[in-house]
């Protein structure tokens, strides 16, 4: 059994999606209450893979709302997450990702390092953040969508947007390892970090956001957007593919126009319908039927082949060859990557 450890966008859709899925205790509270409300597992989930093979999985709702971090509710933040895993690990589910904020908020406040949840000895293994299989996914994108756009990799500059993160690394060493691209800019805060997968690559360019965008044939945008930084379309290239890659992905309603091509980045399309509640009444994606995050479609991966492994885990630690190995994996089972 395989599990998916979620939240939702805001309070006001939290309130709206506990109404739906009948939790009438959650629908009417505040703040407040979400910091102290338990994870709950939600839906049942039956997953059918193209090979005919059948999986069952849960989503724990982990009551996180992204209010908390915006107003310094840290400790309830982290504590959510924990919570959450501790829960799965209890229903006795065989490995769960990590979805959303939860990934990023475990990495950010090292959470390994608490290892004891009440009386649950967590068990990492159990445990991933998909970011693989996200990392693979994005640059399917990359490489399947500028094909449709008629931008030759070859000739293309390509500049990654929060370059240093777990995904913004792979990306850049698959691109690096399996493409021809002409240019990779390199864009990320940290400078040593940014130095260090320089080093790495032996190639690229750093450069700051405003600097570099205008450059580039394809952004790939996998970091925060900082507060008060707006995006000219006017100042990018025509045409120009935009992979929205970050969480929560909002390019698309910031950057409107006819020559630059916004996809939301890391989403999968499954080639047959899944059976869950959840995502058609989170309304998370416009076909929720079949479209949902990579990271989420990661611990199906890994149930449908029965490797129980924390998979994803770690900050950069995300190889080519395991990009690869998740890749062959996602075709074998019907999961595409999203390219419209």
């Amino acid at each position: 059994m395989f599990g998916l450890i979620g939240h939702l966008n805001s309070l006001e859709h939290a309130q709206a999606v506990a109404k739906a899925l009948g939790y009438p205790e959650y629908a009417d509270q505040g703040l407040d209450f979400w910091c102290s409300a338990p994870p709950q597992i939600v839906d049942t989930i039956t997953v059918t893979s193209i090979t005919g093979q059948k999986i069952e999985g849960r989503y724990v709702e982990s009551c996180f709302l992204p209010e908390m971090l915006a107003t310094r509710r840290i400790k309830a933040a982290t504590r959510k997450i924990l919570n959450a895993m501790a829960h799965a690990q209890k229903q006795g589910i065989n490995i769960t990702a990590l979805g959303g904020f939860s990934s990023i908020i475990f990495e950010n406040f090292n959470l390994q390092q608490i290892t004891q949840v009440r009386n649950i000895k967590l068990k990492f293994e159990q445990f991933t953040t998909g970011n693989t299989h996200t990392a693979y996914i994005i640059c399917q994108q990359v490489e399947q969508a500028a094909k449709q756009l008629g931008i030759e990799l070859s000739k293309a500059t390509v500049a990654v947007c929060g370059a240093t993160g777990d995904i913004g690394s792979a990306v850049c060493r698959w691109l690096d390892a399996r493409t021809d691209v002409t240019d990779l800019l390199l864009i990320a805060r940290n400078q040593e970090r940014l130095q260090s997968l320089q080093a790495e690559l032996g190639r690229g360019k750093i450069l700051g956001l405003a600097e570099a965008l205008p450059q580039a044939d394809i952004v790939v945008w996998v970091a925060s957007m900082p507060k008060g930084v707006q995006i000219d379309p006017a100042s990018l290239k025509q045409p120009c593919l935009l992979i929205d890659g970050g969480y929560p992905k909002n390019l698309a309603m910031k950057i409107q126009h006819p020559g630059v091509h916004v996809l939301n980045g890391g989403i999968v399309e499954h080639s047959l319908d899944i059976d869950w509640r959840i995502m058609k009444i989170a309304n998370f994606m416009e076909a929720p039927a079949r479209q949902l995050f990579a990271c989420f479609a990661e611990s199906m991966l890994l149930e449908f082949e029965k490797l129980y492994t924390n998979f994803s885990w770690g900050r950069n630690q995300i190889t080519v060859e395991k990009m690869e190995q998740i890749g062959k994996v996602s075709l074998k089972h019907g999961f595409r990557p999203l390219l419209g």
